[in-house]
């Protein structure tokens, strides 16, 4: 059997994707080092600059996601969606690989189902606890579907599913740092407890609207705060934090790079409920109170906290209700030792871990059948 393999990697459109595919590339260059990657991503979107940073050649679709609310824009997305699949073919052709990867996305559909017809194996790996429109059509020809969550038979023929858990970036896992030395990392007080807010790699707009009706509360409490507002919503956020005056309990940033040293930090997380975050809060096992985004197909972050919030291994508050009780519930919590601690146990006990690793054997498996 060769080990000089050619794998193709799509999809992309946000870190949640990125990142496990990032991961997966480089547990098949662990195990075969003289395999060829080659991504196929969605111009214009963030994985054709995070994959070449990360050392891996990309080539972009023009694809576009649907407008679900405004169908008559959908003309020029179709457009798109035969001009992507009309390149997948070509790059498949140039590049022959012996098997074609799907992580969701905009550019994983034209790409796998290309493939597919052209007789190359593919695999899926499906992130969330409920199956998306693309990945239920693609699962009819991929050979291999690897998941995050038990249960995903409903969604999928049983004998093709393997149970993976998703990759994380393997960063995060052996941070070389203390808990104090993280705190003070980011000017703050590592004698306090320190909550860390996320809202994804472009920020989520209610999150950020809670943080900023509560600014008061926060300057007022015993408690510190890790702020990454997301690029979109960073100048109204530094706007809201001059106006309420100096927050030595606040650290603002727009994208927090180092994320091992933010989670090494945190006692508490608050966050979106994006498949592959909460694989990171399930492994570094970390409090969370989860703020499931309205804006995601087929509501899936809401099936996705509530995997959790069913085993007591989250907090769940509502989008809609965030403004009003997100930081307060967030302030409940950190001050109550016993639910962090529960918290704590419970999402550990979730922990799918050598995700990376177990989907690299089942490439090689499948290109050995």
């Amino acid at each position: 059997m060769k080990d000089n393999i050619r794998v193709i990697i799509s999809g992309g459109g946000t870190g949640g994707h990125i990142f496990p595919a990032i991961s997966i590339a480089n547990a098949i260059k662990e195990q075969f080092p003289k395999a060829e990657i080659l991504f196929v991503g969605a111009e214009g979107r963030m994985e054709m600059q995070r994959v070449p940073d990360a050392g891996y050649k990309i080539i972009g679709l023009p694809v576009a996601g649907f407008d679900r609310k405004r169908l008559w824009k959908n003309i020029s997305v179709l457009i798109k969606l035969f001009k992507s699949q009309r390149k997948a073919k070509q790059i498949i052709k140039s590049f022959k690989p012996d098997v074609a990867v799907g992580v969701g996305g905009y550019a994983s559909g034209p790409t796998l189902k290309m493939a597919g017809t052209m007789g190359v194996p593919t695999l899926i790996q499906e992130q969330n606890s409920y199956a998306g429109v693309t990945n239920k059509l693609l699962a009819k020809k991929a050979r291999r579907i690897c998941v995050a969550y038990e249960g995903m038979e409903k969604f999928f023929p049983k004998e093709k599913i393997v149970l993976t858990g998703n990759p994380v970036r393997q960063d995060l896992l052996h941070p070389n740092i203390s808990k104090e030395q993280a705190v003070s990392k980011f000017g703050l007080d590592p004698n306090k407890k320190t909550i860390l807010i996320l809202g994804g790699s472009l920020g989520a707009r209610t999150i950020n609207q809670s943080v900023i009706a509560h600014l008061d509360s926060i300057k007022e409490s015993a408690v510190q705060f890790i702020w990454q507002t997301g690029k979109i919503y960073f100048e109204q956020a530094k706007e809201a934090v001059q106006q309420a005056g100096e927050i030595p309990n606040l650290f603002v940033s727009d994208f927090i790079k180092d994320m091992a040293t933010a989670y090494t930090a945190a006692d508490l997380v608050i966050s979106r409920a994006g498949a592959g975050s909460i694989s990171e809060f399930c492994l570094l096992h970390k409090p969370v109170i989860l703020v499931p985004s309205p804006n995601v197909a087929e509501d899936h972050q809401t099936k996705n906290a509530m995997a959790l919030v069913d085993k007591h291994a989250a907090i769940y508050v509502k989008d809609v209700e965030a403004v009003e009780k997100l930081i307060p519930t967030a302030f409940n919590t950190i001050n109550n030792e016993q639910q962090l601690a529960e918290l704590s146990t419970n999402i550990t006990k979730l922990a799918l871990p050598d995700s990376a690793n177990i989907i690299a054997r089942e490439v090689y498996k499948l290109i050995k059948e």
